[in-house]
């Protein structure tokens, strides 16, 4: 199950945003998406787990919650269409 993580720090790591979202499971990637010209982060970002079980833990426990100072919001990544 693969979640959407927006309002990230700007300065959190891929390292750190798997790393907070451990404690639910086994994260299979965790990306903060950068800016392609300036190298910076974009506030957002995407976590894997191995499970859906996992995943909805990880939103039930990290939605609305404090990371860094700032309020981070989780969802289910959709596809874009």
């Amino acid at each position: 199950m693969k979640l959407f993580v927006g309002g990230l720090p700007f300065a959190t790591t891929d390292d750190e945003l798997a790393q907070a979202f451990s404690q639910f499971g086994t994260v299979v990637s965790a990306k903060v998406i950068t800016d392609r010209e300036t190298g910076r982060s974009r506030g957002f970002g995407f976590v894997e787990f191995g499970s859906d079980d996992e995943g909805k833990a990880a939103v039930a426990g990290m939605d609305n919650k404090e990371l860094g100072g700032r309020t981070i919001h989780v969802s289910e990544a959709r596809e874009r269409a």
